[in-house]
């Protein structure tokens, strides 16, 4: 038998208004044709990855091998081996090394804190040798400090042979692994890197701009390096800022200095237009108390080893909700650090994010009498439920 027409819509239309909740998601187009051999882009707060093009393929990183150089250093300074002030006898290697150059001369003192402003703004060669023969003694003693660092960050396709990026043999990275060291060197230091920001930097009477057109466009950018060589091609990590979002772009193997300065700046666009990024909880702040049992306090406080953020399609933030489930039973010793429940951001009924929630100091053992009088309601408790 044949269904009237009119009969077919009503069917139709009853589908539409009940069908589930999936029908209306928020549409996510696919990203922009980029015009590049690898490209990543990154939601710095949470670190996920909202879209890529063989973003852990091995590759010539250029000078974006400087962002760790500089990484590096920061780190050094944080811990007190190196200072701003301290003042760099300038060896005739660095002096020597070709390519782009800062102009230092051999021989001459330049400051940790001129050469650190060197190698991220004028991209100096000459600069970043004197920065790891100050830190390790010789470039090949900090290359190994460059490897250990990619490793604790996660950075699986990355190996490190100099400090600069110039052609060499195994010296390779990727876009996904430079993203993740753009989000650690955010992290690391707002004052270093605000360094990153600047358009230009005068050394030895010679001004040079940074390298990084999007810093002249007003779309948020802040940072971070670019890279060239005939080998890499044209390479840029970005970084940009609009409210309370921020996204990282990592292009690999663009055609020209214009061609890395637009592929980015398409990738952060989509970014901004299509995703939200929110932070539930930060890390170190204390989240709640836990109960801890036989310890010499009844409490322990809890928080987060990192920040926990998601990034999910725009207009889909407010519907993310965030529960923090402890342990049922602590029992102390505690130690700062120790896993003791976790955080679980869900997105209606599915979590789509999880991390360890950690005390976030020690407890010791309570008395005798505390031990013993604890110990006979935990026994009644698991009796009784």
């Amino acid at each position: 038998m044949t269904i009237p027409h009119f009969l077919q819509r009503l069917v139709l239309l009853f589908c539409v208004l009940t069908a589930p909740a999936a029908w209306s998601a928020p549409l996510v187009p696919p990203p922009p044709d980029v015009a590049a051999k690898s490209w990543v882009l990154m939601d710095a707060a949470s670190g996920d990855v909202l879209a890529e093009h063989d973003g852990d393929v091995r590759l010539p990183p250029a000078s974006l091998t400087k962002m760790m150089t500089a990484y590096i250093a920061t780190l050094e300074m944080q811990r007190g081996r190196i200072h701003p002030t301290d003042m760099v006898t300038v060896s005739e290697k660095a002096w020597r090394t070709g390519g782009s150059k800062m102009f230092i001369e051999v021989g001459k003192q330049v400051s940790v804190d001129d050469l650190f402003h060197g190698i991220i703004i004028q991209s100096g060669n000459d600069a970043s040798i004197a920065m790891a023969e100050h830190i390790a003694g010789s470039e090949d003693a900090f290359v190994p400090l460059m490897n250990a660092e990619a490793q604790r960050l996660g950075m699986r396709n990355t190996h490190f042979r100099d400090a600069t990026g110039l052609p060499n043999p195994g010296h390779y990275s990727s876009a996904h692994d430079m993203a993740i060291l753009a989000r650690a060197i955010i992290n690391a230091d707002p004052a270093h890197y605000a360094i990153y920001a600047q358009k230009y930097f005068l050394w030895n009477g010679i001004k040079q701009p940074n390298r990084n057109l999007l810093l002249w466009r007003n779309d948020g950018v802040d940072g971070l390096k670019t890279g060239h060589t005939e080998e890499a091609g044209y390479c840029l990590v970005a970084s940009a800022k609009r409210g309370n979002e921020r996204l990282i772009a990592a292009v690999f193997g663009t055609d020209s200095e214009a061609a890395r300065a637009n592929e980015t700046a398409k990738l952060l666009g989509y970014g901004f237009r299509f995703f939200d990024s929110k932070t539930f909880y930060k890390k170190g702040a204390v989240l709640t108390r836990a109960p801890v049992w036989k310890g010499a306090v009844r409490e322990v406080k809890a928080g987060v080893k990192d920040d926990v953020a998601v990034s999910v399609p725009a207009g889909e933030v407010d519907k993310l909700v965030a529960q923090i489930v402890l342990k049922p039973t602590l029992v102390a010793p505690v130690k700062q650090g120790d896993v003791i429940g976790r955080v679980e951001v869900r997105q209606g009924g599915k979590v789509i994010k999880q991390s360890d929630v950690v005390a976030l100091e020690n407890v010791d053992q309570g008395g005798f009498f505390r031990r013993l009088w604890d110990s006979i309601r935990l026994f009644f408790k698991g009796l009784f439920g």
